[in-house]
């Protein structure tokens, strides 16, 4: 299937067509992960520069630092868990480092301020 993708001359970018494609193996396949489709489908690299790749991978490292927060700090006020939520990827990453560092909440927020989109 991929080889046709591969051959046919299409009106928009072939990317969309293989994202669409490998989002619907995942939905016909929920037993196999992503990097299993992805092989599948010969597209084992490729599959880490796919938007949907991306973003889960973003909104892993949201939960995970989230989690890490919760852990070192206590709970999260709301506020403060919606501003690291919008955070895009590089500060996020960011502040998966930066949290090693803190010990109460207001260093946090004093973070975000500096740093925060």
């Amino acid at each position: 299937m991929l080889s046709q993708v591969e051959q046919q001359s299409l009106p928009f970018p072939k990317a969309i067509l293989l994202e669409l494609l490998e989002t619907t193996m995942v939905y016909k396949f929920p037993l196999l992960s992503r990097q299993e489709i992805a092989q599948m489908l010969g597209l084992a690299e490729s599959i880490k520069e796919t938007r949907v790749y991306q973003e889960g991978l973003e909104q892993e490292g949201k939960t995970l630092v989230l989690k890490q927060l919760s852990r070192k700090l206590g709970k999260i006020p709301p506020k403060l868990e919606s501003q690291i939520k919008a955070l895009p990827l590089e500060p996020l990453e960011e502040l998966a480092e930066a949290l090693l560092d803190f010990s109460t909440l207001d260093d946090l927020s004093a973070w975000l301020q500096n740093n925060g989109s």
